[in-house]
């Protein structure tokens, strides 16, 4: 039997699945992911050496003028459309067999593809908010305004984007482990699980079936029950052939 036909059959006997995905899922809509030759922290040379500084709290706040340059270069893609990745968990949700799809992605395309039930592990692009008053700004706002934007009230906007050096919203992070722990089957997809605390959630996994679906090998493959190198869009879209 092939991987692609046990996926199928493993996603035929459950009706309790989730799915942990990374950056690999919108590769294929055009967004580039980050550690890559081809990635993000390869465009800022500055920061070769030290790619997450640009992108921290930190810098943040002691340089908004380069960190909001870099981020609407970077990090913002509001014209990428779904691919076939979104679209088929889209179906499997729809079809009552994915109960939750974890995201560690901020560009919105599994909502855009029809997802409902899902947790947008490091935010959004599509939120900020004044970090004094709390008023919410859309995206166009963000990129409407010349340089920094800044609320009404005067205070300095930030994207709702989990950056290096804070927390994981605690809400957010408990509605994922309360999803992975009574998942009976967890696919995990598009991520090199190098990013933590986020790569060591997939460990509150209790379940049957384990998968991972990367392009590339990852530390966790020994610990999966199926294991398939390929583009995580033409695997899931596979499913339905």
């Amino acid at each position: 039997m092939s991987k692609i036909d046990q996926l199928r059959e493993i996603i035929a006997n459950s009706n309790n699945i989730v799915f942990f995905g990374g950056a690999g899922v919108s590769t294929e809509s055009g967004i580039p992911d980050f550690r890559s030759e081809e990635g993000i922290y390869k465009t800022f040379k500055d920061f070769r050496d030290c790619p997450e500084t640009i992108l921290s709290h930190s810098y943040f706040i002691l340089f908004p003028d380069e960190f909001y340059k870099y981020y609407k270069d970077n990090l913002i893609y509001k014209d990428a459309k779904p691919n076939p990745a979104h679209f088929a968990l889209a179906k499997l949700e729809k079809e009552g067999k994915l109960n939750g799809i974890i995201t560690q992605n901020v560009d919105g395309l599994h909502q855009k593809a029809g997802s409902k039930n899902l947790v947008e592990l490091h935010g959004s692009v599509y939120r900020n908010y004044c970090m004094e008053c709390k008023k919410f700004y859309d995206l166009n706002y963000i990129l409407e305004s010349n340089g920094v934007p800044t609320c009404v009230c005067g205070g300095l906007i930030k994207p709702d984007v989990t950056l290096y050096e804070e927390a994981l919203n605690q809400n957010s992070l408990n509605l994922v482990i309360d999803l992975i722990s009574n998942a009976e089957v967890l696919i995990v997809g598009g991520t090199s699980l190098v990013v933590q605390p986020a790569a060591n959630l997939i460990h509150y996994f209790q379940g049957k079936k384990l998968v991972f679906i990367n392009k590339n090998r990852t530390s966790y493959d020994e610990n999966a029950d199926l294991v398939i190198h390929d583009k995580i869009g033409e695997v899931l879209s596979s499913i339905f052939i």
